[in-house]
């Protein structure tokens, strides 16, 4: 049987203390009582750049006085599916064990974009599980579907053509479809990164967001997958003065456009208020 291989790294990351938020004091060993775990179920689109780390970066630089300590796992295989990570029992074993304060999951970034059929068959069945199993250890853990974005150029699919995923624009209509989904099916948060996406490529085409594969994020793009991401859990404005070395102006910019495509669009994407 093929098992997706985990990898794993632990990182601590301070996060901005939500007021009023309440996290899970249950974390054992050296970890601090106040420290937020997260759990990264994905692939490269995760990996790339080092996605937890920049936003741990973010954090640091949100105020020395609203800072949390995170303790990070990333289960990240190149190409791996929800299905395939449902296979990894090292995967099962750290979702059942539970004290997660967030669960980040993430799919392959076609198959949410293909014929509907297609993804209630192989996409929605997979989420929800790893959805219930992250909550049936932990009532208290929050689930967030991280969104992707549509390739460059769309995607062929020379087995099954499909007309509405051959163009960027379609291919993120399917994709934004499919995720906001999986979130209202079960309950979940979705972070809308690929909205995102969609509005820097139409404001600012000259800002590169994509590896030269014209499928996985550049540094900038991944840093304007943490900035969306990082906003959908605390649930609240915030600034930060990491620019991740890149032009201020456009740093700023992109922390702009990440915080407003989530809090524009809370009814949308689910975003739960604080506890």
């Amino acid at each position: 049987m093929y098992f997706c291989k985990m990898k794993i790294r632990s990182v601590i990351i301070a996060f901005l203390a939500l007021s009023g938020m309440v996290f899970p004091n249950n974390v054992k060993g050296e970890e601090s009582q106040d420290s937020v775990r997260v759990l990264f179920i994905g692939n490269s689109y995760t990996h790339y750049h080092d996605l937890p780390d920049m936003i741990r970066q973010l954090a640091l630089r949100a105020g020395v006085h609203e800072k949390m300590n995170i303790s990070a796992v990333s289960f990240t295989p190149g190409g791996c599916t929800l299905r395939k990570h449902l296979e990894n029992p090292e995967l099962i074993k750290a979702l059942k064990k539970g004290g997660w304060d967030f669960v980040v999951i993430q799919e392959q970034s076609t198959a949410p974009a293909m014929q509907t059929e297609s993804v209630v068959r192989n996409v929605y069945p997979y989420a929800a599980r790893l959805d219930s199993l992250a909550r049936s250890a932990d009532k208290n853990t929050r689930v967030i579907y991280y969104m992707t974005w549509g390739h460059k150029d769309g995607f062929r699919n020379p087995d099954n053509p499909y007309p509405l995923a051959m163009t960027y624009e379609g291919m993120q209509d399917r994709i934004k479809t499919s995720y906001l989904e999986m979130a209202y099916t079960t309950g979940a948060m979705c972070a809308p990164v690929g909205m995102a996406w969609k509005r820097v490529r139409e404001e600012r085409p000259y800002d590169t967001l994509y590896w030269p594969d014209r499928s996985h994020p550049s540094r900038l793009g991944t840093y304007l997958a943490a900035n969306v991401i990082y906003a959908t859990m605390l649930g609240r404005h915030y600034q930060t003065s990491w620019t991740a070395d890149f032009d201020p102006e456009l740093a700023e910019y992109i922390q702009q456009v990440a915080q407003e495509t989530v809090f524009d669009n809370r009814g949308l994407i689910n975003l739960h208020p604080a506890d």
